[in-house]
């Protein structure tokens, strides 16, 4: 049986933008799972980092809000569901501070009444991983390999959007295990001890001080080499852009040769549910996944 969510894809899933290949890879893994993303409709940026800068608390909580009323107006019961850690972690958060402050809630809804929506905070907001986790389990998920990726090691990297303040329910903050088992899950081997696992990759610094960033993720890739891992894998589109595409500019500071493939865990999965490799989006790689590209071509 279907289950269906209210889906919010994010500015950065869009055509041409970043991470453009993580929708792909995700809709290729939902139908195999047979769940319906029903997006929600004219949804609005969730202000991500931007909305810290300097707009105020309001008209930051405000955009997670309207996105979050349109979710109950047009998709009625069905929890909200999001992809980007940065997405996931504005709404949740705008939730959990609406919840618990009626003052603030009050305000977000005077706002949200000069476009007639009313924020009425029904239903759960869930990153993809929490559903595939909690509403179908490892051994379900397990069901639907077709091409186990047998003989792989990889490293899972969390980040740190997924993992605080909110997290996984179950999982330990220094040491999360639900990438570990996602990965063993699909037929591959995890790297065990990834000491690095959760350290941010500098998010926005990538731009205004890269030199800061790029030490961090040298740090992220050279434990996930240390651990003998051929390929890391991520929930998170910021983290999955850092840690791929600065490669080359790290090799150029610090003389290294990275050269490893980051991947979004939905394209592991598309892949190992038997999807070919454009389906898995791994047209979209800037490094490019050969071992996954043999199996999706089997």
């Amino acid at each position: 049986m279907a289950k269906e969510y209210s889906f919010y894809p994010g500015c950065s899933s869009q055509d041409k933008a970043s991470s453009s290949n993580y929708l792909r890879s995700v809709e290729a893994m939902c139908e195999e799972l047979d769940i319906t993303l029903n997006h929600i409709p004219d949804w609005n940026c969730c202000g991500a980092s931007i909305g810290y800068a300097g707009g105020g608390e309001l008209p930051r909580l405000a955009l997670s809000a309207r996105n979050l009323a349109l979710s109950e107006e047009h998709n009625k019961g069905q929890d909200v569901v999001a992809t980007c850690a940065a997405c996931w972690l504005a709404t949740k958060e705008t939730q959990e501070r609406l919840e618990h402050d009626s003052d603030l809630m009050a305000e977000t809804n005077v706002a949200l009444k000069e476009a007639g929506l009313e924020f009425k905070n029904e239903n759960k907001v869930r990153h993809m991983v929490e559903v595939l986790i909690e509403d179908f389990g490892y051994e379900e998920l397990g069901k639907h390999v077709k091409k186990p990726l047998e003989g792989m090691k990889i490293a899972g990297y969390v980040g740190c959007q997924t993992n605080r303040p909110f997290g996984i329910d179950g999982e330990s903050f220094e040491n999360p295990k639900y990438l570990d088992k996602f990965i063993e899950t699909m037929g591959a081997e995890p790297v065990e001890k990834y000491d690095k696992k959760v350290q941010c990759c500098g998010g926005a610094l990538a731009f205004s001080e890269p030199e800061k960033s790029q030490a961090m993720i040298k740090d992220i890739i050279e434990s996930a080499y240390d651990g003998g891992a051929e390929m890391i894998v991520t929930p998170c589109p910021v983290c999955q852009m850092n840690v791929e595409v600065y490669q080359d500019q790290i090799n150029a500071q610090y003389g290294t040769k990275f050269k490893m493939p980051v991947v979004y865990y939905s394209t592991l999965m598309a892949v190992a549910y038997g999807r070919n490799a454009k389906d898995a989006a791994l047209d979209g790689q800037v490094i490019r996944a050969k071992r996954l590209e043999e199996i999706a071509a089997k």
